[in-house]
């Protein structure tokens, strides 16, 4: 149903979508943070359970004081009012409840349009009904509760059903009578709790007929839907999200904002871990599809935007180029010089780094029905295996990639790294002809580079070996990982280099320095180098960590681009190789000087701000790419003023919000290229 209403160009048929989001009493920095989520995506809709027990404390109504006239300035609040005692147990007497519903009201009702009464009756952790197996007391306390607050002017949703149960709900009206209720709330997770799910109208259209049959004229709202991403499934939150908010009801409410945790925690025993993952957000903060998309696209245009990204094509056609992690900046250039020599391509990205989806979007622009979307996850085995049915070359770039978030979650970052590059082995092995496979390492497997003595320079390191300062470090230095990073990306780069010995794979690896350009929305962490230029060009301070002396070797990625393309075509000779790719000592640059650099492209030196050294940072790296360059007549062709000039003006089209114009395809053959080199 999702699909072909997507695919029609259909809008949303809901009237109000809200979200979801219960409070910590005593929590005002996370009210402030959910308002502020809220105001980005436009929405004006909020439900929040209140509880019975705590608001009856001096504590809990000083809290919930505060609280409704907090929301009640920015948003429209559904208050669901729960418990009493131990939560899920009935009250010794339902008319104790009627009166919490009224002096509720009495005290908040100005903030309030509709009170919520209870919540998921049908849920034994919500309402235990083994003590009130004939739902008198229920039925009593909801008449009650019902009655107060319709005697206030207030209208009353019955608590969300999950699962449906039409026969209880018709009983429950029978006694309650048809004008008890002005709305009754339906919540569904698909595919998330062990209720079999078949569909919203599935879900509603007997409540509808229970409603109509009892002559009860009340709504049918979805008082909470969501979608667990805990197996990594972004896209189908997405659209998810939208069959519910199309699904012609009054009203819709989206469980939620933010993950209650993280990949790294271990769960509670009896927990079901999927509802830690129903967020908009990770626990960290870091926004996921769904919001990334709203807030670009809005409500109304979150359709389209999602259409944009494209779908994975059922039959995929032959020697097809499929790219782990296309969407990214090194990926999408990849992606865009195939698709520009006219073949197909299928890129493969799970879209969790906010802004690739831009990529994809400037992919589908350029290129249309040549290129096929697999919005899917390394970690899941089964979508890796159908990614590769039909590869002729497969190139193996999606990673965690920052230093610091391995430090923060090492499993995680082991999960994608390490088990995902055995995913992409294991279903290229299965495959009857297995196709090559380039994966791209970092220069982080040599870790600190320990041993190694250089001096410092006024404005650059400098190593004393001198065949390391005329040429960089070669494939023959010590693995040496250091960091949660360089072992998972040292790990999966040996998993390559073995399954190319083991079992013959055709395969490659890249130990790849410092890569810029164009489509690189660079972060502190990834992509320093367009990062320094954002922060330039943006007028805001940069932070070294370190002294500034530490110096690189910068590799436009057209240069790398042309170098994968070699190395597929001359397989037979770097198979089972591992190079060190770079811009080489040619086309090097410490922190200091590539600030000076920036002074002169930009117009002004970037206020800057020393933190101590990190974890496993190089004092220096530069590659020794003649392995390479002997294997296959591999060049850099562009210099480092150059490349800077031409991303620089890139990044000035993003923040002007201009279409930028669309690079030349990159040919094959290689020539010697102008260089950049500051004086040591």
């Amino acid at each position: 149903m999702t699909r072909n209403r997507l695919r029609s160009g259909a809008g949303l048929r809901t009237s109000r979508v809200g979200l979801v989001r219960d409070f910590t009493p005593g929590d005002h920095a996370s009210v402030e943070a959910a308002l502020a989520d809220l105001k980005v995506l436009g929405v004006r809709e909020l439900r929040t359970r209140v509880s019975w027990a705590h608001a009856a404390t001096p504590e809990g109504a000083s809290w919930h004081r505060w609280l409704m006239q907090r929301l009640s300035h920015d948003v429209c609040v559904l208050p669901c009012l729960v418990g009493g005692g131990r939560e899920s147990a009935p009250p010794r007497e339902p008319r104790a409840y009627g009166d919490f519903v009224e002096r509720f009201l009495s005290e908040h009702g100005r903030f309030v349009e509709w009170v919520e009464l209870w919540d998921e009756p049908r849920n034994l952790a919500s309402y235990d009904w083994r003590l009130d197996p004939a739902w008198e007391t229920f039925t009593a306390m909801v008449a009650e509760g019902a009655k107060r607050a319709h005697a206030a002017g207030k209208r009353v949703v019955l608590g969300g059903m999950s699962p449906v149960d039409p026969p209880w709900l018709d009983g429950l009206l029978e006694r309650l009578g048809p004008d008890a209720l002005d709305a009754v709330g339906v919540h569904g997770w698909p595919d998330t709790h062990d209720s079999p799910w078949t569909g919203w109208r599935a879900w509603l259209e007997p409540v509808e007929d229970v409603l109509a049959r009892r002559g009860s004229r009340a709504e049918v709202w979805i008082t909470s839907a969501g979608y667990s991403t805990w197996r990594h499934g972004e896209r189908r939150q997405v659209a998810e999200f939208l069959d519910a908010a199309s699904a012609q009801v009054p009203r819709m409410y989206w469980d939620g904002l933010c993950d209650a945790g993280s990949e790294e925690d271990v769960p509670d025993e009896g927990t079901d871990e999927r509802d830690a993952f129903l967020g908009l957000k990770r626990a960290d903060g870091s926004p996921k599809l769904l919001y990334r998309l709203w807030e670009e696209c809005g409500l109304a245009g979150l359709a389209e935007g999602f259409r944009r990204l494209g779908h994975a094509r059922g039959a995929r056609p032959e020697r097809q180029v499929v790219i782990f992690g296309g969407a990214g900046f090194i990926g999408c250039n990849v992606a865009d010089a195939y698709l520009e020599e006219g073949r197909r391509v299928l890129v493969y990205d799970n879209l969790s780094r906010p802004g690739v989806e831009k990529n994809l979007s400037w992919l589908k622009e350029r290129h249309g029905a040549r290129l096929d979307v697999e919005v899917a996850d390394l970690r899941d085995a089964a979508s890796v295996r159908g990614a590769v049915r039909h590869a002729g070359e497969v190139f193996h770039l999606g990673a965690q990639v920052a230093v610091t978030t391995s430090l923060d979650a090492p499993t995680h970052d082991f999960e994608v790294n390490a088990r995902g590059t055995l995913n992409v082995l294991e279903a290229l092995r299965a495959m009857d002809t297995p196709a090559p496979l380039l994966f791209t390492s970092t220069n982080k497997v040599y870790g600190s580079l320990p041993g190694l003595r250089f001096v410092a320079g006024a404005r650059r390191y400098e190593p004393l070996d001198p065949d390391i300062r005329a040429q960089g470090i070669s494939e023959r230095r010590t693995l040496d990982f250091e960091s949660p990073y360089g072992c998972s990306k040292g790990t999966a780069d040996q998993y390559v280099l073995d399954w190319a010995r083991s079992y013959g794979l055709r395969a490659t690896v890249f130990r790849m320095s410092c890569v810029y350009g164009p489509r690189q929305f660079g972060t502190e962490d990834q992509g320093w180098v367009a990062h320094f230029l954002l922060r330039a060009l943006k007028g805001q301070p940069l932070t070294l960590y370190g002294d500034g002396l530490q110096v690189r070797d910068l590799l436009f990625v057209d240069d790398l681009v042309r170098a994968f393309q070699l190395a597929l075509a001359k397989l037979d000779t770097v198979s089972g190789q591992a190079f060190n790719i770079g811009g080489g000592p040619t086309r090097t640059v410490s922190l200091l000087e590539l600030l000076e650099l920036l002074e002169e492209l930009v117009g002004h030196r970037p206020d800057v701000r020393h933190e101590d050294w990190r974890s496993g940072d190089q004092r220096y790296y530069v590659s020794d790419t003649r392995k390479f360059q002997a294997a296959t007549g591999w060049v850099p062709r562009v210099g480092v003023r150059e490349g800077l000039t031409r991303l620089l003006g890139w990044l000035e089209e993003l923040l002007r919000g201009r279409p930028t114009v669309p690079r030349e395809p990159v040919p094959l053959e290689t020539h010697a290229g102008g260089s950049w080199s500051p004086s040591p």
